[in-house]
Order: C-alpha cells, then structure tokens, then sequence
C-alpha cells in the first residue's frame, strides 16, 4: 500500500518540501539547497510532524555537507536544526544518528550523509505500513474512528501514523467512517486530515474540538487513534495540545484510545511525562484565528503546542514492532 501524497521529495540534490502552511487551498513546494531553508520551513510549520521532522532535518545535514562544510559547520547545522521544536523525540533521534557520521568523517562524508538521510526516509515508510499492519489487527468491521491533528502521509515518511492504520482499515473494509477534530488553533484536523482523507477517498467528517465529548457521548464511535512526538518510560505521551482531553473524554465513555507511533519516538531516557519540555508558540496563532482579536489592547495568550496524556489513559500503544498493552515500562 502505497500514499500518493509526500510530505518531501529528494532530487537531483535538492530537497523539496510540500508548503502545509500553504494546504489546502494551493499547492505549493519549497527549494530547500540549505540547512537553514530546512530549519526554518521546520520551525515556521511548512514541515510538521514528528516523523517527517526527522526525516527533513536528516536531508537538511545532507544539504549542508554538499556545500563543502567543514566538521565544524555540519555540527552547527546539526544544532541549528535541534533548536527548531523541542517536543518531538525523533528529531533528536535522527540528529543523534547524523551525529556519528559526522564525528567518523571522511572523504565521501557528503555522500554517506545523502544516503543516510534516503535511507531514513525509506525506513519510515516501511515502518508506517508496519504499523498499518499491526493497527488493522485490533479494528472490527463497520469502525468509525475518532483522530485528531494530522498523523498520515503529511506527517512522515510513508501513509501515515494513526491515519495509516485507518487507512488500511478502511481499504480492507474495517474502517467506515473517521470524524477529524479541526484542532486549533493551526487547524492541521481541518486543513490537512481532511484534505488527506478526500485525496484517499476516505469518508471523513470535520468536527469543532469542543464537539469531541458530544460526539463520543453520543454512541458513534469506536475507537480514537492519535499520533505522538514523544512517549515517556512510563507511557505518558506528548502529542498535540488537546490530545489528553480526547484521552479523558474516552475514558468516561468506554472507548479504546490508542497511540500509534515508531519505536523513534519513545524515550527511554525520561521516566515520564514530567520530563518532557512542551513548546510554546507564538501568540500570533492564535489572535490570528479571529479577524480584528490582535487589536483589543492587552490580550494574554497561552499557545502550548502539545499536552502530556497520562499513560493510564492509553489503551495501548500501536508501534511498528507490534501492539504494546499496560503495564507500560520502556526501559
């Protein structure tokens, strides 16, 4: 199973960049020839999701190393790219796994990064269809499933996290129907979810973020799938701000709610949910939502870009080496 859409293209030592700040009104790609072009399409969300991320930062090392870089100027590419989102884990991951090619050096160093950096990518691909595979086991036929942001073929490297397994449920005839949260305040539910599903053919309904607890109370679904940018030791999961009100609002009703992620993003080096630094972003994001809000004189804004559901919430965890049940200890 393969997803027509792609989140970045690499090309003739170029890598372009699908603009998702652009969606999904136009289509527009970025030229990205530097690590700098990279970071800030990371930073100002042309790029986003965590898989992706990683995948972007390792091409944009790769980028930096074409252009004759010294060991020095690819390390400050490494960390210039490491400070552009804090949250997700497998940025960190990829840049760790970078890291070393770069330490080693090397007269053909350019060309291993290249490789390294494809070769990542196509490693998540394979490893999104495997928790296609793994996701697809636990679904029974006619679900109607509750996601929230964007978790498919925009968010990594292959179909998709969360979208991925509904995908796949959905083509081999588990799957009905999936209602998407708009999830504010930058929208990726409404602008990206629901733009990937009509390009899937998937059936999916559009909801206002406050409508999840009426729309779970009211007996319709049947299991809510959400991504991760970071997973704890003790399971308590990072993801987008709003994720752990979907996770209580299941509880209460009954509703499996499940985390679909890579083995990338657990960190065993955290305890929990704690340790994880959560980014806050500009308040632009959200006095932008409303014409004329930014004018009213003195307006306090908290922008957190992702919340921490507690482990005890989660169902289970769908990775791409298989379906993870409580008790959760990652060590």
């Amino acid at each position: 199973m393969k997803d027509t859409i792609q989140a970045l293209r690499w090309a003739d030592g170029e890598l372009w960049i699908l603009d998702q700040r652009r969606l999904p009104g136009r289509v527009e790609w970025i030229r990205a020839r530097t690590a700098e072009t990279v970071a800030r399409a990371i930073e100002t969300l042309a790029v986003r999701g965590a898989p992706v991320i990683g995948i972007a930062a390792a091409y944009g090392v790769a980028l930096a190393a074409r252009s004759h870089s010294t060991p020095k100027k690819l390390e400050s590419a490494i960390y210039r790219l490491s400070r552009t989102r804090p949250t997700g884990r497998n940025l960190f991951e990829t840049l760790e796994k970078i890291e070393v090619l770069v330490q080693r050096g090397g007269d053909d160093l350019a060309r291993r990064l290249e490789r390294k950096a494809i070769q990542l990518h196509r490693n998540d691909a394979r490893s999104c269809l495997a928790m296609a595979r793994h996701g697809f086991a636990l679904l029974e036929r006619g679900e109607c499933v509750l996601t929230y942001c964007n978790t498919g073929a925009l968010a990594t490297g292959g179909i998709g996290t969360a979208l991925g397994v509904i995908k796949n449920g959905y083509r081999r005839g588990r799957v009905s129907e999936v209602f998407a949260c708009e999830t504010r305040p930058v929208l990726q539910g409404a602008r990206l979810t629901v733009w990937e599903c009509a390009k899937t053919g998937i059936p999916a309904t559009l909801i206002c973020d406050n409508m999840a607890g009426a729309l779970m109370r009211s007996g319709k679904i049947t299991r809510v799938l959400v991504g991760a940018d970071r997973i704890a030791r003790n399971g308590d999961t990072s993801n987008k701000i709003g994720t752990s009100g979907l996770a209580m609002m299941a509880r209460e009703c009954r509703i499996p709610f499940h985390v679909v992620a890579p083995v990338s993003t657990f960190d065993t080096r955290i305890r929990s949910g704690r340790e994880i630094v959560i980014e806050e972003r500009d308040h632009r994001e959200v006095l932008s939502l409303v014409a004329g809000l930014d004018r009213i004189k003195n307006v306090r804004v908290w922008n957190p870009a992702f919340d921490v559901t507690p482990a005890r919430y989660v169902t289970s965890f769908i990775t791409d080496r298989g379906v993870l049940h409580p008790p959760f200890d990652f060590r």
